[in-house]
């Protein structure tokens, strides 16, 4: 089976792990890589004129990006294809690959139907829904609401995580820092959310950009940003790490909800409906239902021993291995379904 991604290539986009791991899955001979977001952030942040041209609609780079994947499946039409997300994709192009006889799966990682920022979503999402054979969602009240309302044929993707085991070693070497982390770039009900915890005496020290901006509280410490190797050491050196969910998803998860209990990490995060299905409350993750209950359960691991801690610690992460939370089962999991298309 030969498949065509259609997304991002950088450092810190979930499509990379995706086409790393289709490749090596039985049956799929071939996956190419069609990047049109980085063909579009390429010419968007070449220089201010470019970006006052496409603000005002009158730049031609999505035309041609469309232009170029018709070209690219021209000459080497795929079995599926994999549209991640899809802001750059116009729904004419996946008329034209529909006509084909081309199957197309989407995966959007933020939410169709909520669009929390400039980068989560546009008019080419919005209509496209109709136009793809399956649609691939993490979060289970997105998934309802394209079966309800547009027929849709679904399939469940949880996030996961991609970690090294030679990496996990080394993070487990590390020290403890027996005080709460969180990680993630602010927004309003970010900062409300940690300076609600500081009016229970809890500290904690956030990592991200711009925390300054909305936060002057000497009861938070501020980081910088933190990425690669650096950003597994945070998530498993502290404590515990809070994971906070965004207005697009506030009962499903993130890509946190596996990352943290994967490098060994104690996550405390919000008690939604998809954290319950895949970790123990109490024992593999600890579960909040407002600041108060967020305070208190920190409070009680915070006074664990080490010993303690390092029990919970353990028992998520073998349930991240036990129950296939990787990225690498998750490709296993879109490869199956593609072949199905």
């Amino acid at each position: 089976m030969h498949i065509l991604v259609i997304g991002a290539d950088s450092n810190y986009a979930i499509e990379r792990p995706y086409v790393r791991y289709l490749r090596e899955v039985k049956g799929i001979s071939r996956v190419d890589f069609f990047t049109a977001q980085n063909r579009f952030l390429e010419y968007y942040k070449k220089s201010i004129l470019h970006k006052v041209l496409f603000r005002l609609g009158l730049s031609s780079i999505l035309r041609k990006i469309n232009q170029d994947l018709r070209d690219e499946i021209s000459r080497n039409i795929p079995d599926a294809i994999l549209v991640f997300k899809g802001m750059e994709i116009f729904p004419d192009t996946l008329q034209w690959i529909r006509a084909k006889g081309i199957k197309i799966a989407n995966y959007n990682p933020d939410n169709p139907f909520i669009f929390s920022g400039k980068g989560s979503g546009n008019k080419n999402i919005s209509e496209s829904i109709s136009l793809y054979d399956l649609h691939f969602t993490y979060n289970l009240e997105t998934k309802k609401r394209l079966e309800d309302e547009y027929g849709a044929a679904t399939s469940w993707l949880p996030f996961g995580y991609d970690i090294e085991k030679t990496l996990y070693d080394e993070c487990e070497k590390l020290g403890e820092i027996n005080e709460l982390c969180f990680v993630g770039n602010p927004d309003p009900d970010r900062a409300s959310f940690i300076l609600e915890l500081t009016s229970f005496d809890i500290p904690i020290t956030v990592y991200g950009h711009g925390w300054n901006n909305f936060i002057n509280n000497s009861k938070v410490k501020i980081g910088g940003f933190v990425a690669g190797n650096d950003l597994w050491k945070i998530l498993r050196k502290y404590r515990g790490q809070i994971n906070l969910m965004r207005r697009h998803n506030l009962d499903s998860h993130n890509m946190r909800t596996f990352e943290v209990p994967a490098i060994g990490g104690i996550m405390i995060a919000p008690n939604t409906t998809e954290h319950r299905m895949f970790f123990e409350d109490g024992k593999e993750v600890l579960l909040f239902n407002d600041a108060e209950s967020c305070a208190e359960k920190a409070r009680k691991l915070i006074s664990l021993s080490q010993e303690d801690s390092k029990r919970i610690r353990d028992a998520a992460r073998e349930r991240s291995l036990a129950s296939h939370y990787s990225y690498q089962h998750r490709a296993e999991l879109v490869a199956s379904e593609l072949k199905k298309l």
